[in-house]
């Protein structure tokens, strides 16, 4: 096996880089399937509140199941356990289309780094692992199509663009900024803090992903529950809005693959 394909490889990557790529998660035969399956999941539940030209459903576990299997995928579960802990939960799962002509997105570090966001770690935040985000590339990801602008080793500063105190506009490209590529079935796994961006998608096709997010057992999740009081709270002393994941329905939760269900127990309804 390849030095870059082996775990230590990977996990010295994200230490460094904040960043690497896992390939073939989703078998190349089985790509397809998922891909049209999200897609028309996005298209029938699309969030209104969505910028133009992208396709954004939050709480896609409850409308898409197609691609469950996968997130138990040895390769890919294994390397995020061994970054975040044994008992690693997902903290959100949303489909993420780039259609044609989407604009570039702003420069952010995602929850809970975001300062904009109600429950985030006040920058300046320590050096310390305590989300991933996991960008799922159902189509191929390209720069001509959109590849997730990312900043290397940006995980590492105390702060990020969403931040009044940072000295670089969230609007303008960073120096050393790339866009991440990759096959269909491959996943960008990266720590929360990096700053990235969404691409803009310059071809006639659109690029379908999903972002999932797992976080570590003792990372506290409340603050995104529905109408807990711990979000109102936040929202309220911060005047900032905050995410809201949808609990996981009991059916949904029920029909899970038994080995993804642990991922999910914490967020189910009722």
């Amino acid at each position: 096996m390849p030095l870059e394909k082996t775990l230590e490889e990977q996990l010295l990557r994200l230490k460094l880089d904040g960043w690497c790529v896992v390939d073939n998660v989703i078998p190349a035969e089985e790509v397809t399937a998922v891909r049209r399956s999200v897609a028309a999941a996005t298209l029938r539940h699309q969030r209104p509140d969505a910028p133009a030209n992208i396709g954004h459903r939050t709480g896609l576990i409850n409308y898409d199941q197609s691609f469950a299997p996968y997130l138990v995928t040895p390769q890919f579960i294994g390397l995020i356990r061994a970054a975040l802990g044994p008992n690693v939960r997902v903290s959100f799962t949303s489909a993420m289309i780039n259609y044609p002509d989407n604009a570039r997105g702003t420069l952010h570090a995602d929850w809970p780094f975001n300062q904009h966001n109600a429950g985030h770690i006040p920058a300046p935040y320590p050096d310390m692992v305590a989300h991933f985000t996991t960008l799922w590339m159902l189509s191929p990801f390209s720069v001509e199509n959109g590849g997730t602008i990312i900043v290397p080793g940006s995980h590492r500063m105390e702060t990020n663009p969403s931040a009044e105190s940072c000295s670089h506009d969230e609007n303008t490209p960073y120096p050393t900024e790339i866009q991440a590529t990759g096959d269909a079935g491959s996943v960008l796994v990266m720590d929360s803090r990096m700053w990235h961006a969404a691409g803009p998608n310059r071809t006639d096709e659109a690029r379908v992903a999903m972002a999932i997010r797992f976080a570590p057992w003792w990372l506290n999740l409340n603050g995104l529950r529905p109408g807990s009081r711990e979000r109102a709270r936040q929202m309220e002393a911060t005047g900032l809005k905050e995410n809201e994941v949808d609990a996981v329905k009991n059916e949904v939760f029920a029909g899970l693959p038994p080995a993804v269900q642990p991922l999910f127990e914490h967020w189910v309804e009722n």
